[in-house]
C-alpha cells in the first residue's frame, strides 16, 4: 500500500501538476512519463514513438522535472523515436533543436540554442538574443551533466563524456569530453 501512495503523491500527482502548468499548445506525440514534464512557449514540440522522460532508479527522480521550451511561434523542438531522457533535463529553443532517433541523455543535461540575453550590456534586456539551431544525430549518448550550446551539431554515434560543455560540432563516431568538449578518441 505504501508504494502505491508514494507513487501517487510523489510521481503521479507531480506529473499531473506539471501537465496542468504547461502552456505550449502545439504538441504532437505522447512520451512515456516517469518524471514530470513542463512544456512551455508558443512554438512546436514533437515527440516520436517510444520517447521516455525520466528514469525511476536515477538521481533527482523525486525532486526535479524535465523542462522543454519552444519560445517563439516559429521555434521548434523535435525529438525522434526511441529517445530516453533522464531526470532533470532542460532544453530551450528560440530557433530549432533536433534530437534524432535512439539518443540517450543522462541526468541534468541542458541544451540551449541561444545566448539567453543580448551580450551587449546596453541591450541585455531587449529583444531576442542570437540563436542557432542545435542538431543531435542518431544514436548519440550524452553522459550526465552535459551542456550543449547554440549552433552545435553532434554526429551520429558520438559519445559526450560526463560534465562536458559542448560549444563546437562533434564529428560522428567520436568520444568527446571536457570544458570545452574536445574529441579524445574515435570509436
Amino acid at each position: 500500500m505504501g508504494s502505491k501512495l508514494n507513487h501517487f503523491f510523489f510521481v503521479a500527482f507531480r506529473v499531473w501538476k506539471y501537465r496542468w502548468l504547461s502552456d505550449c499548445s502545439r504538441i504532437s506525440g505522447q512520451p512515456k512519463l516517469f518524471h514530470p514534464l513542463l512544456l512551455k512557449g508558443k512554438g512546436k514540440i514533437s515527440f516520436g514513438k517510444n520517447v521516455q522522460i525520466g528514469v525511476t532508479n536515477s538521481p533527482n527522480y523525486y525532486s526535479h522535472y524535465t523542462y522543454l521550451e519552444a519560445r517563439n511561434s516559429d521555434s521548434e523542438i523535435v525529438i525522434g523515436d526511441n529517445v530516453s531522457i533522464n531526470n532533470g533535463f532542460s532544453a530551450v529553443a528560440f530557433s530549432k533543436l533536433t534530437i534524432q532517433n535512439d539518443v540517450l541523455i543522462g541526468v541534468n543535461c541542458a541544451i540551449i540554442d541561444n545566448d539567453g540575453h543580448q551580450l551587449d550590456p546596453n541591450q541585455r534586456n531587449e529583444g531576442d538574443p542570437k540563436s542557432a539551431a542545435v542538431f543531435i544525430s542518431e544514436n548519440v549518448f550524452l553522459g550526465d551533466n552535459v551542456s550543449i550550446l547554440k549552433g552545435v551539431t553532434i554526429g551520429k554515434n558520438a559519445v559526450i563524456g560526463n560534465g562536458s560543455l559542448v560549444t563546437k560540432d562533434i564529428p560522428e563516431n567520436a568520444i568527446a569530453a571536457g570544458n570545452p568538449a574536445k574529441v579524445i578518441r574515435n570509436l
